[in-house]
């Protein structure tokens, strides 16, 4: 948020279950559902909180993971619409605005990986030196349907400019 604060929740079951760690809300793409309508509908249900879907940070591919199938892990920029946070019962411990500095300091954040580059990232983000994948709406070649394209809209908008002075 403004206030250079992350949305973060401890959950009641699964891996981070009774383990103090604050991470960012995470969940599943619906069948037919697009990426970022999952990241806004996640952060919704697990917080209560409304967002602006952004662009996508990064994203991970592993594979034999859930369901013993491929697993895409995207990392998304949010904006939060509001601000008071309802906390999912069913899923969540608990869940607060916490300052990034705090966040990024947690040892998991630090001793993992992937969560440290999660962390780089974001940091970068807020420094204004990165840019992740807008989406744009597109209409699919094939079937004439809309589709969505992610991409670095800050690069490509800078070539554009540099090739029409050409």
């Amino acid at each position: 948020n403004d206030k250079r604060e992350v949305l973060v929740v401890q959950e009641k079951s699964g891996r981070f279950q009774g383990t103090g760690v604050w991470k960012i809300p995470t969940g599943t793409v619906d069948e037919g559902e697009n990426i970022f309508m999952a990241a806004k509908r996640e952060v919704e249900e697990e917080t209560g909180i409304e967002t602006e879907f952004l662009e996508i940070l990064a994203f991970r591919q592993s594979h034999k993971m859930f369901f013993e199938k491929s697993d895409l892990f995207f990392i998304c920029m949010m904006r939060p619409l509001s601000f008071d946070i309802q906390t999912q019962e069913l899923e969540i411990e608990a869940a607060q605005w916490m300052p990034f500095e705090e966040y990024a300091a947690q040892p998991f954040a630090q001793q993992h990986e992937l969560f440290k580059y999660i962390t780089d990232i974001c940091l970068a983000k807020v420094q204004g030196d990165y840019t992740g994948l807008s989406q744009i709406p597109v209409t699919s070649f094939f079937n004439d349907k809309l589709s969505c394209l992610y991409l670095n809209s800050r690069d490509l908008n800078n070539y554009l400019a540099s090739s029409d002075q050409a």
